[in-house]
């Protein structure tokens, strides 16, 4: 579960309307019975009136409202710029080593950095870092390089210690990696909010929006179908992903061609591949799912097959609603559903 930062850190940030904290806890007033961003410029209201939460979906659950000055549902679906900024330079130098002191130096709590990376990632900061430095290693060994030149470039003094990092990251040595496949992930953004996907050198495992609560369970569903590594990288499954998705949020694009592997129990596989056949534009319900798979009692196992999709929005499920034209459920927000059906049926962002 995601924990708050410290009170008084909370309560600091708060009173500088700091919004590097976006995302990082959402700020309820019982009086109001509102919730809003650590940087809405609203009053400050009393203390004793407050109620912190990690998300603003537990914030909703709690019966409190959207504020409307600094909507806190909505997003541009980047990042803050302290970890845009963090993301850069870890992209530009892999190899190196970020310790607490140096984000310290450059004004950044490590402890936030911390929180930022396991709501986002699922992983700390230093995790992200030494997965970057070996999921780089490991393209690296699977085109051929030398050992010698791998384990030193990416900043180990000995084979010794880069074989024990190696194959407690990736659950082998690197001499046999040519029958391994890390599971890579990466930041998507979207005008819906941030996306995290993840791909096998097969193709495109996950894509989910970042704040959904069952993230974790999925990766852990990959681990136990996959039996390797997830790492932060990008591959070319990634890369079209990020072009096709751009595409879709535009109105100009209405299939995918991406490749999918998606493994699950034999029913889940089978309803996910009728997902798949649900026109653009176009709804569908969960008894009529049922009924094309020759099981018209089963529409709740349709709805939970439904609720486990890992590929967000390239499996259509949001195209899925009940029989009476209601919703129905959607894991990553109702009001996400309403917005991507929108956005098919009028071939623009609502």
């Amino acid at each position: 579960m995601q924990t708050l930062p410290s009170l008084a850190e909370m309560e600091r940030a708060r009173a500088r309307r700091d919004a590097s904290y976006d995302g990082i806890f959402f700020i309820a007033v019982r009086t109001t019975g509102i919730f809003c961003r650590p940087s809405c410029p609203a009053r400050s209201p009393l203390p004793e009136n407050i109620e912190y939460f990690p998300s603003a979906r537990e914030a909703v659950f709690a019966g409190y409202r959207p504020c409307k000055r600094c909507r806190p549902l909505e997003t541009n679906g980047k990042p803050p710029e302290w970890i845009q900024n963090l993301l850069r330079t870890v992209e530009s130098n892999p190899t190196a080593r970020y310790s607490d002191a140096y984000l310290r130096s450059i004004d950044i709590e490590p402890s936030r950095a911390r929180r930022f990376f396991m709501k986002n990632y699922g992983m700390t900061f230093q995790a992200y870092c030494r997965g970057r430095r070996l999921g780089r290693s490991f393209e690296q060994i699977r085109r051929g390089d030398d050992l010698d030149d791998v384990a030193l470039g990416h900043g180990y003094e000995s084979h010794s210690g880069f074989r024990e990092a190696f194959a407690k990251t990736f659950g082998t040595t690197p001499g046999k990696t040519g029958d391994a496949g890390c599971v890579v992930t990466s930041w998507i953004e979207s005008p819906f909010g941030p996306l995290l996907a993840a791909a096998k050198p097969e193709g495109i495992c996950l894509l989910e929006f970042t704040d959904r609560r069952r993230l974790e369970h999925q990766f852990m569903r990959l681990r136990k179908y996959f039996k390797c590594a997830i790492v932060p990288g990008e591959n070319k499954h990634i890369e079209q992903l990020r072009k096709e998705l751009s595409e879709y949020f535009e109105g100009t694009r209405t299939s995918f061609t991406l490749k999918l592997i998606f493994p699950g129990s034999p029913f889940e596989e089978k309803v996910w591949n009728e997902l798949l056949k649900i026109p653009y534009g176009a709804t569908t319900s969960y008894e009529a799912i049922a009924k094309k798979l020759g099981s018209p009692k089963s529409s709740r196992a349709v709805g939970r097959a439904n609720g486990f999709n890992r590929i967000s929005i390239v499996i259509p499920c949001h195209r899925v609603i009940n029989k009476n034209g209601a919703l129905g459920g959607y894991g990553g927000g109702l009001w996400r559903k309403k917005l991507l059906l929108s956005l098919e049926q009028n071939r623009k962002l609502p």
